[in-house]
């Protein structure tokens, strides 16, 4: 009976690393006759590029475990063949796509012989290739990238030998950090250097960026941020120092993780739309401009589901989740890919940082009149010995209430929230449809009132003018202006003594004492409270503004959201 569905329908795959092995699986489950091929430059397949951090860090030490099944079987040609039924040929890059005739021409790159493949539907998962900034000396020994599986055993092997003492890190996007979470140790010196203000840039407002930064700095990282890189200089082919606009860095490694773009060269050069981001263009169901070829993962451009704009997001998500459509709609399927909220995650140096939707700049940029809201508070209920701090902020369209974005920093749990809070934005959902939410509640998984919502009832008081508020920024700003209103610190003694803001302006008074000594807070001045958290200093500002004060705000985020300046150090 299976003969009734023999299929001699060849499916190609151009690329073999996440988009086209996760195709090929997929492909292959719906259809058990198509001939399906995939061709992959490199020397390995359906690599983990995620983990080569933790195999750089010790956390997984044996390299095959990046190109493994979880039942620890490689995935290499002989594992698709006999458990997929997919012909692989790896060290096989394809250099033409004879659209007409539906071949693509492929040349073996130790060999160079060319070889003909045919197709019926073919899949572009071509991936991205690592920028190359203007940086003199990048030749240099000692100087890495973190892209290829190749790259994590080069840099392991420099690691391992005792080779890298001084280790400078170009750009801190997500590969950034992620190298510095892999090479960082108190046996080394590690340099952070970001041409833009912040760490990770264009995923974290700069104030969520600063005080990520503030921790790390703490632990001993060293940042440069707003400094351009020059050059390099070395001494016998070895790098020895980085150049910057702003001074000199030792550094006897140099690893590059100033981002990467599209590969669209094949795509290009066979006449297929090209967007404004300068990745491949392709509808809902992955295709590009003609019908019977698909792209999918870093080397497409994706659509920003708030904003309809077209984007560049080149993150092993959506590779993966774009391979099951595409598995789908080469065998007959109309699965569709809507969109993206540029959800992200990343744990470096024990914190966790997460983000989805816009960020403040970014929904500004596009014109969305917003607020937002800082608040800092507990992971779990604060008795609990694993809770720990977290840091959220909450973005929305003032009219609509409508849940534009939110950013996650701490120690504590903070992606869970994040993904809750991309389900919202998915459908749509506002402000209000967020604190109705039925989320879980156990002393070791939250608190009574999840974080997320809690910020969202912080930001309800905001815009109804029940919470009014500056930004720990806004009131670093009023202090460097010299503008004359009291700072009132309402925490203890004990913890004011440990960490304050050192400033005339400043006035201690606890917070249980206030109602009865209102005559000591200056009633012709503006009053703005802080405490540790910003709870207290809510509290307070609410006692003043009902004893008659009436110009009182309090600060988000407490000393918590205190920013570090840089400048400083």
């Amino acid at each position: 009976m299976g003969g009734l569905f023999l299929s001699s329908k060849k499916i190609l795959i151009i690329g073999g690393v996440a988009a086209g092995p996760k195709t090929a699986a997929r492909a292959r489950r719906l259809d058990p006759d198509a001939q399906i091929t995939i061709l992959e430059k490199g020397k390995y397949i359906s690599f983990a590029g995620c983990g080569m951090p933790f195999y750089l860090s010790g956390k997984i030490h044996d390299f095959d475990h990046l190109y493994s099944t979880s039942y620890g079987v490689k995935r290499d040609p002989e594992f698709f063949k006999s458990e997929r039924g997919v012909d692989v040929f790896t060290g096989m890059e394809a250099i033409s796509i004879d659209r007409a005739n539906k071949r693509v021409i492929a040349r073996n790159v130790d060999t160079g012989e060319e070889r003909v493949f045919e197709y019926d539907k073919l899949v572009l998962g071509t991936g991205s290739y690592p920028i190359t900034p203007p940086i003199e000396n990048l030749n240099l020994k000692g100087v890495y990238r973190l892209n290829h599986l190749e790259d994590a055993q080069t840099i392991k092997q420099a690691l391992d030998a005792g080779e890298v003492n001084d280790v400078v890190i170009i750009g801190t996007g997500f590969i950034g950090m992620e190298a510095v979470d892999a090479v960082f140790s108190p046996m080394r010196t590690v340099t952070v250097v970001e041409f833009r203000d912040t760490l990770l840039p264009g995923i974290l407002d700069p104030d969520m960026g600063t005080l990520l930064y503030k921790n790390f700095y703490e632990q001993g990282l060293e940042g440069r941020f707003g400094e351009k890189v020059l050059r390099l200089e070395g001494e016998d082919g070895r790098v020895t120092k980085v150049i910057t606009d702003k001074g000199s860095i030792d550094a006897d490694a140099v690893i590059l993780a100033v981002g990467v773009r599209p590969n669209v060269k094949l795509a290009q050069e066979a006449g297929l739309t090209i967007g404004e981001t300068g990745a491949i263009v392709v509808n809902e169901y992955m295709q590009t401009s003609d019908p019977d070829i698909y792209a999918l993962g870093d080397c497409v451009e994706n659509t920003h589901l708030l904003t309809g704009k077209k984007v560049y997001a080149p993150m092993a998500t959506y590779a993966n989740r774009q391979g099951r459509v595409v598995g789908d709609n080469v065998t007959g399927g109309k699965s569709t890919f809507k969109g993206i909220l540029g959800t992200g995650v990343l744990h470096c140096m024990g914190m966790n940082v997460a983000r989805t939707g816009l960020g403040e700049v970014q929904a500004r940029a596009l014109g969305y009149d917003i607020e937002s809201i800082l608040v800092a508070t507990f992971d779990m209920t604060h008795y609990h010995p694993n809770s720990n701090k977290i840091l959220l902020k909450m973005i929305v369209e003032k009219n609509t209430r409508k849940l534009l974005g939110i950013q996650g920093i701490g120690k504590g749990e903070v992606a869970k929230r994040i993904d809750v809070a991309a389900t919202m934005m998915y459908y749509g959902g506002t402000l209000d449809d967020l604190l109705n939410l039925d989320l879980g509640y156990a002393p070791p998984y939250n608190t009574p009132i999840d974080p997320m919502v809690h910020t969202g009832m912080a930001l309800k008081n905001k815009l109804e003018g029940v919470a009014n508020t500056y930004t720990p920024q806004e009131v670093k700003e009023k202090l460097a202006r010299g503008e004359d209103f009291v700072l009132l610190d309402v925490r203890t003694p004990q913890q004011f003594n440990m960490r304050h803001i050192e400033d005339d302006r400043v006035q201690q008074l606890t917070l249980g004492e206030l109602r009865e000594k209102l005559d000591q807070v200056p009633g012709d001045k503006e009053i703005v409270t802080v405490c540790v958290m910003g709870t207290r200093a809510y509290e307070a500002s609410r006692i003043l503004q009902g004893a008659g004060f009436k110009n009182v705000k309090f600060m988000e985020a407490g000393m918590e959201g205190w920013p570090f300046d840089m400048d400083d150090f």
